[in-house]
This record gives structure tokens, C-alpha cells and sequence, in this order.
């Protein structure tokens, strides 16, 4: 922090300030290992007039690439802080951090026009050759040419007006003279052209781009590599129609993920009434490291990918945009407060955008659900298969428990006392309501009280509370899985050692079993001496005097009155019935 700040003052770039105003100042970490400033300039850019300066489109510009075969890659270095904030604005951007309060003198990264003032920069610097030879998407430029003579022509007059204009490239990002693909990199780099024309494009190509895999010399050719190619050529005339997006209507952005892919859809409403029709289709499979976040996480990540995607559609658009989620968390993303590393990386990449997040239920969100579902791994099979049909998208498939039960109280009426805001469920239909939110796999297996809350904030009869209760108390699942809490009280004492078979014994309860011929317990009793076990099966959990007449049925009576027993000193073991049981 102490370096940056010494020397973006040395540079001229920032100055102290006196503004009444400040934003968030931090950093996160680069691709290649350096740190980018970052500064949370949300609330400024919310009341910022955009400035609606047209991006380049990529589908346009990679049309103008036809019949090259050299290209050369340019990236600027610290192209923004080049361009002057208009003086008397700078109190603006004021940032505070532990070294005291500054302010740009130059534009910073984070503003939501500043992609939009570059590209208009760079586009006059290089007016007279763009689409004839050069294209420039923000600050990287593609330099692309026919042949060998002809190429470094076009990068000598590239290099020299970056020079006139004092801008600068970053030699470590640059690539010169690329040299063109082999032919299945060309039919790859041809149908990667239509991807967005084709649903779960990544899984269809797959066994082709598996083959390029580690460059190497020769090909070897497999039956899914010849499958794939074929569905590739027959989804070109089979994919379904898709409208051509209008810069002059917004944009709407439908996202979800799964565990192993995401997916989204870029659509807008046209016709009156208005109508969402999709425009393009994205979807890709997780890597290994994103496979382990969390669902918000992932949920997070598909904006992003989509957003990075369509970035030439979005970043600059006339209108704000909507994006649809059915993850409700993400409804407060600009709000957040605590952020980590990489979603403090992301939420830079989003003051680029003008969004929103709505939240939208899994059930409606088809489309998006679809795509991300695609990726789904079997170790049984290796054959992809699409989902879905290639000219039809279907809803997520849902389990109609709502509308059998509400289906059912044609039959049965709710009763009087049923809240007017939850759902009356008839007898038959408790088990798989407390099933469903208890056993779900995003439920987790809460315990009584969860559970009950759960159940009780759709669902209502009266007995809900015992019957969620009992439920949960005869999970398996929870009575193998969770244990105690509790810390054991008072300091261990070293017990004797036994000096024969059953004359120091331990006790104890196994309850909230499955029921098995009526029985839902166990006594568990162990010998000291020898590590015998005997397990007395209950109908439930006894009453001391009960645990004493077990005890003396099944122990006592074989093996002789033991000289200790060890228990948790509970209501149901042996100090719970006094002098009562000796009296007897």
C-alpha cells in the first residue's frame, strides 16, 4: 500500500484531498502474480450520467479475420491512468486507506464510464486502420494480416502511433505473429462461431477439444471424436432460431449452476405484450477448484462468466439490465460488506455493468437450470448425451407435492382454525411433507426446531409440532451422524479394575431408533472384565424402575449383582428409583 501510494503521488496520478467524500480502498491480486488497486466506487457510479460510447462487437470483428493467417497480440500498460480527469472533478474519486485521504488526478479503474472514455480514445488513435488490419477492444489490440510482409507493415505503424500518443504495451502479455491453427483447430474456431446457436456447445465438442489436448503431432481419431463431429454439422441446420440482440431494448440475463456446470441466457422482451425471447446460449463445465464452492459462490461465478461472455453486449448498454438468479442471496451482492479475495476480484468486474440481481424461483428458471444441469458426471458412461432436445427447453422437473395436496382437500376441506397463509395437510400427506424438508439435500437434516420452522412456514395441521418432533427423533441418518456438544462435567477419575467377568458393568441408552417390531431403544450393557455386550431391546425410553427390572431380567439373573455400574446418572438408569427397587 505504502509503495503504490508513494509512487502514484511521485507519478502525478493522485494527490492529497480535502473531499467531503471517500471510498473503499484495497487491493487484489493479478494473473501474473502483482497487485491491482481496487477502489469501491459504487455509490458514485450510481448517480454518474453513462456515457453510452459503443463497444466493439466480437462477432463482428471476428468476421473481418476471414483468410487471415498472422496475427500479433497487443496489451497497453496502465492504459486508464493516461487519460486526465477533468479538472475540478477530482474531489470525485477521493479514496481514504491507513495512509491518509488522496484523490485521482487521472482516471482510475472502477468508474463505470471509464471503459467506455478508452475505447473512444483508442478508436481515434487508430480511426483510419481499424477493420483493415487492426482491431482494438479496450486495451488490447489485435494486429492481423495475410502475409509475412504485409504484417509487420501493420505492426510497425501499430507501435508507432502508440508512441506519437505516449502509450505503451506490456511485453509480457504480448504475443507476435501467431501463426494460423490446423484443420481441426479451423473447424473448431468455425463452430466455436455459432457456439451461442447451439445448446450445451462445450459437451458436444468436447471429445474434439480432448484431442488437442498437450499439442500433439498427430490426432488420434476416436469414434466419439467422429460422433461429435457429425452432431456438431448437423446442430449448424437443426439449432433452434434465436432473435439477433438489440442494443436499443435491455437485456436480461438468466443464470444457475449445478455442482458439476453453469449456464445462462442472455434474452429480451419483444412484441407488445412484451415477450423474453433468448438471443444466446452459454454454458461451460466447472473445473475442479470450482466444483468445491458453495452454492452462492457458484451462483456468483455463473454471473460472472456470463457477464465476461456477453461483456460486448452488456458492458456500455443503453439500459440497465436484469439479471435472474434462484439464489435470493444474491439479491443483496451490491450491499456487501465482507468480501474475500476473489469475490472482491469479481465485484471490481462488476462496477463495469449497470445491474440488478432478482431473485427467481429454480422452478421458473428453466432455461438456465437446463444448461447448467448439462454436465452432470457418471463414472458409467462416458457417451454425451444432451439433456434436453435440441429444439425444445423444458422447465426443471418438480416434485407436485403442493398440487396433490391441495388437489386432496377437494375431499377434505381444511379446518376452521387453519391460517389463511399456509397450506392444510391431510393425514396421509404428513409423512412426505416432514420427509421432503427434512431429508431434502439442501435441508442438511436440521434438527427439531429448524425442522419445525421449516414445516411450519408453508405447511400447517394440528399436530405439526409433536409429529415434526417424533420424526426427527426417529432419523436414522441424525441418530448415526450427530453427536453431543457438550462438554462432560466434573473431572475423570480412573475406575477400577475388574477382578472378574460381569462385576463392574456400564450402561447405557441407544434411543430414536428406527421402530423394529415396536421397539425404538436399547439397553447397552458391557462388562468391564471381559468386554461382553448384551443389548436388551425396548419399546422406548424406560422409567428407572423399568431400566432396574431389565436389568435384573436379563443380566442380573445369568450372571450374579454386579459390584458396580457405571451410567450417565440420568433420570432412567438405576439411581433414578431410590430405595424402592431394593425394597421390592
Amino acid at each position: 500500500m505504502e509503495e503504490y501510494i508513494e509512487a502514484a503521488l511521485a507519478a502525478g496520478h493522485i494527490q492529497p484531498s480535502t473531499s467531503p467524500t471517500a471510498a473503499g480502498f484495497f487491493f487484489v491480486g493479478k494473473k501474473d502474480g502483482g497487485l491491482r488497486p481496487c477502489i469501491d466506487y459504487w455509490g458514485l457510479n450510481a448517480i454518474i450520467i453513462p456515457y453510452s460510447y459503443p463497444l466493439p462487437l466480437v462477432p463482428a470483428a471476428l468476421e473481418q479475420l476471414r483468410g487471415v493467417r498472422i496475427f500479433t497480440k497487443l496489451d497497453l500498460r496502465s492504459a486508464y491512468n493516461l487519460v486526465r480527469i477533468c479538472e475540478g472533478d477530482e474531489w470525485k474519486t477521493a479514496f481514504h486507506n491507513t495512509h491518509g485521504h488522496y484523490e485521482y488526478r487521472v482516471m482510475p479503474f472502477g468508474l463505470t464510464n471509464a471503459l467506455a472514455v478508452f475505447q473512444a480514445l483508442i478508436n481515434g488513435v487508430f480511426q483510419d486502420l481499424l477493420g483493415k488490419g487492426v482491431i482494438a477492444y479496450i486495451d488490447g489490440i489485435l494486429v492481423y494480416s495475410k502475409s509475412l510482409e504485409e504484417h509487420v507493415l501493420h505492426v510497425r505503424e501499430v507501435l508507432s502511433r502508440l508512441q506519437h500518443h505516449h502509450l505503451y504495451v506490456k511485453l509480457e502479455k504480448c504475443e507476435f505473429h501467431r501463426t494460423m491453427c490446423r484443420e481441426l483447430q479451423r473447424f473448431l474456431g468455425f463452430a466455436n462461431f455459432y457456439r451461442r446457436f447451439i445448446r450445451n456447445y462445450t459437451s458436444v465438442a468436447g471429445p474434439l477439444t480432448s484431442l488437442l489436448r498437450g499439442k500433439p503431432k498427430k490426432l488420434a481419431w476416436t469414434d466419439q471424436a467422429r460422433a461429435a463431429f457429425q452432431q456438431l454439422k448437423e446442430s449448424f441446420t437443426s439449432a433452434p432460431i434465436l432473435r439477433h440482440p438489440d442494443p436499443d431494448l435491455p437485456f436480461v440475463v438468466e443464470v444457475d449452476a449445478s455442482s458439476n456446470g453453469l449456464g445462462a441466457v442472455l434474452s429480451q422482451c419483444h412484441g407488445k405484450p412484451g415477450k423474453l425471447h433468448p438471443c444466446v446460449y452459454y454454458s461451460r463445465k466447472l473445473t475442479a477448484t470450482e466444483c468445491n464452492y458453495d452454492v452462492g459462490n457458484r451462483e456468483l461465478l455463473t454471473i460472472k462468466a456470463a457477464l465476461e461472455e456477453w461483456r460486448h453486449w452488456l458492458e456500455g448498454a443503453h439500459h440497465p439490465f436484469q439479471v435472474l438468479t434462484d439464489h435470493r442471496n444474491l439479491e443483496y451482492l451490491h450491499g456487501a460488506k465482507r468480501l474475500n479475495p476473489w469475490q472482491a476480484r469479481w465485484a471490481l468486474f462488476f462496477t463495469r455493468f449497470r445491474f440488478t440481481v432478482t431473485y427467481l424461483p429454480g422452478s421458473k428458471n428453466g432455461k438456465a437450470d437446463a444448461l447448467s444441469m448439462g454436465f452432470e458426471t457418471t463414472s458409467e458412461s462416458t457417451r454425451i448425451e444432451p439433456i434436453l432436445p435440441v429444439t425444445a427447453i423444458l422447465a426443471a422437473v418438480r416434485w407436485n407435492l403442493v398440487e396433490e395436496i391441495q388437489c386432496a382437500h377437494a375431499n377434505e376441506p381444511p379446518p376452521a382454525g387453519c391460517p389463511p397463509n399456509r397450506i392444510f395437510v391431510p393425514p396421509q400427506f404428513r409423512l412426505q411433507v416432514m420427509q421432503w424438508v427434512h431429508e431434502a439435500p439442501s435441508s442438511g437434516h436440521p434438527g427439531i426446531q429448524r425442522s419445525t420452522q421449516l414445516v411450519r412456514h408453508r405447511f400447517w395441521w394440528p399436530s405439526l409440532t409433536s409429529d415434526v418432533e417424533e420424526h426427527v427423533r426417529a432419523c436414522s441418518t441424525c441418530a448415526q451422524t450427530r453427536t453431543s456438544r457438550q462438554l462432560p462435567e466434573g473431572l475423570l477419575e480412573p475406575l477400577p479394575i475388574p477382578q472378574r467377568p460381569w462385576s463392574h458393568l456400564l450402561v447405557d441408552f441407544l434411543t430414536g431408533l428406527p421402530d423394529s417390531g415396536g421397539h425404538t431403544a436399547v439397553l447397552v450393557v458391557v462388562d468391564r472384565f471381559s468386554k461382553g455386550c448384551k443389548l436388551i431391546p425396548l419399546k422406548g425410553l424406560p422409567s428407572a424402575m423399568q431400566t432396574a427390572e431389565a436389568l435384573f431380567l436379563h443380566v442380573f439373573r445369568n450372571f450374579g449383582l454386579p459390584e458396580d455400574i457405571v451410567s450417565d446418572r440420568g433420570s432412567h438408569s438405576l439411581p433414578g428409583c431410590g430405595d424402592r427397587y431394593v425394597l421390592d
